[in-house]
């Protein structure tokens, strides 16, 4: 078992980040729900779902830096898997209000009954089962990254012709959804949700639980990429990022090796949006806006793609500048300020934060003559920086 990847995803940069997750998981719902509002240790419920919300996008970032990082695929439409996550998860939320909604309708969500829809969709059956919406909530997102990566790879499109065909997905998608013949509440979204799971979702220990799951979501997909990428599979991986053609003429199947970890990778971003959706109360065609795509890319530039760790960092720390820079007078500038750091981090970071100081303290560790303490660890795939 010492040479099972399952093993050795627990390393020594795994087992202090998982830690660190497991602590926060435990650590602040505890001090949400134990602690007195007068005491210095209470932590806000805001909080917690602004930090909840911030988790689902790590997890995001985390898929993005799998295919990117690893394997060189830039996608800009990762935003489309992980909406599709959150209308799934959506759907299931809605189906929950039976009743209590505005029309009272036992069956149909209220944007139904106001556009005069006749009856339930064949496509929204099975969604008042939570099973079933969690299948869905990775099948959906699962099932058209497969399909599109089918047709793509097999096309042998790279680069940025695949980068600009992604973005096409996305933009498509979104303007899908903005119609109201789709079934899926058109430019209003999915939105006064209920419960999930008998809870009440606006309820202090629901966002509790939330920011739990959110947290545990994300150590399971770092864990699952940890794995991915200390095998071979992640060895072959890397070789394609780095020398696509080689590693074809050596005898791999690049487009299924491609094929599958962008699958694998898309399923992750539909669970960072359907654990996103009952934390924000909606979800609607903007999450499908290419700009929200290009934001997450540039959370794991910023990070350290081919890192892991670094995305996720990346993108708690981009979030929480956004929601510090948009509360203010610099509202207006964010986006200025969202570019110029990109263009600062390529320029002057070239591997992002993390990477940064993985790379000075490998030269310290050289300089100083460590023996084998400077070694490059396997996981940690160093992108060339004018990639």
């Amino acid at each position: 078992m010492r040479g099972s990847p399952l093993v050795r995803a627990l390393d020594r940069v795994s087992l202090p980040f998982l830690g660190i997750l497991a602590a926060i998981a435990i650590a602040v719902p505890v001090l949400n729900l134990a602690m007195s509002p007068l005491s210095p240790w209470y932590v806000p419920t805001y909080l917690v779902s602004l930090f909840g919300k911030y988790f689902c996008y790590a997890l995001l970032a985390l898929s993005i830096d799998l295919i990117w990082g690893y394997c060189g695929i830039l996608s800009l439409g990762h935003g489309a898997f992980f909406a599709l996550g959150g209308y799934a998860m959506g759907m299931y939320l809605m189906r929950q209000i039976g009743t209590r909604g505005v029309y009272a309708d036992p069956v149909l969500p209220d944007f139904m009954v106001f556009l005069n829809w006749p009856e339930l969709p064949v496509y929204w059956y099975g969604f008042q089962h939570f099973a079933y919406a969690a299948l869905m909530i990775v099948l959906v997102p699962g099932l058209l990254a497969f399909v599109f990566g089918w047709f793509a790879f097999r096309s042998r499109v790279t680069g940025v012709y695949l980068s600009i065909i992604t973005q096409a997905l996305t933009f498509a998608l979104m303007l899908g959804f903005f119609r109201n013949n789709f079934g899926f509440g058109g430019n209003n979204g999915l939105t006064d949700f209920k419960d999930i799971l008998g809870f009440n979702v606006q309820s202090d220990a629901t966002r509790a639980a939330l920011f739990a799951a959110s947290v545990g979501a994300l150590g399971i997909g770092f864990y699952l990429c940890r794995v991915i990428v200390r095998s071979k599979f992640g060895k072959v991986l890397i070789a394609i990022r780095d020398a696509e053609a080689r590693t074809r003429f050596l005898g791999y199947r690049v487009e299924s090796y491609k094929l599958l970890v962008f699958t694998v990778s898309a399923c992750m971003a539909g669970v960072a949006g359907a654990l996103y959706v009952p934390q924000v109360g909606i979800i609607n065609p903007s999450e499908f806006a290419p700009a929200n795509s290009i934001e997450a890319v540039i959370w794991v530039a910023v990070g350290g793609r081919g890192t892991l760790i670094g995305a996720v960092i990346g993108a708690i720390i981009v979030n929480y500048a956004k929601t510090t820079f948009t509360s203010g007078v610099l509202a207006p500038y964010w986006l200025f300020m969202l570019g110029g750091l990109f263009v600062a981090v390529t320029l002057l970071l070239p591997r992002g934060i993390v990477g940064t100081i993985v790379y000075w303290w490998n030269e310290r560790s050289r300089f100083l003559g460590g023996n084998g303490a400077g070694a490059q660890d396997p996981s940690m795939a160093q992108p060339r920086p004018a990639e």
